[in-house]
């Protein structure tokens, strides 16, 4: 695909203010899960940080990601980001001050409406043209 410039655009739908704001969750996720579960206990928080990293490492969309280890449709990789997204969440409203639960939450939801573009592209299964 070409623009009105005759430069090639990728039809990769990820673009960088997605995956930044999607990290930026992922990183309030697995500080503020163990932080929220360690008053109940300290395995439950080293669990927590497991899962949270360890299903999105081990388990990728081919095409989403570089290196795929174990290949799964992308409505899993969808429920990985969903699952970080509501972990970030409800964890920080558990663990911190209103005004940072508060704008955890803000992010979120502009993290939903970021992604919907590669989302689209998941739910599909359509391979992104290079």
């Amino acid at each position: 695909m070409t623009d009105a410039a005759g430069e090639t655009i990728s039809a990769r739908t990820d673009d960088r203010t997605a995956s930044v704001l999607r990290f930026a969750v992922e990183l309030v996720a697995w500080v503020a899960t163990p932080w929220a579960l360690a008053d109940y206990s300290w395995l439950l928080a080293a669990l927590s940080v497991v899962l949270l990293i360890g299903l999105p490492t081990c388990f990728s969309t081919p095409g989403d990601k570089a290196n795929v280890i174990i290949a799964v449709p992308g409505w899993v990789t969808i429920l990985l980001v969903l699952l970080q997204l509501a972990a970030a969440v409800a964890s920080s409203w558990v663990a911190w001050p209103a005004w940072a639960a508060g704008s955890v939450t803000l992010m979120a939801v502009i993290t939903l409406v970021t992604e919907r573009r590669r989302w689209r592209w998941l739910a599909t299964g359509e391979p992104p043209v290079t």
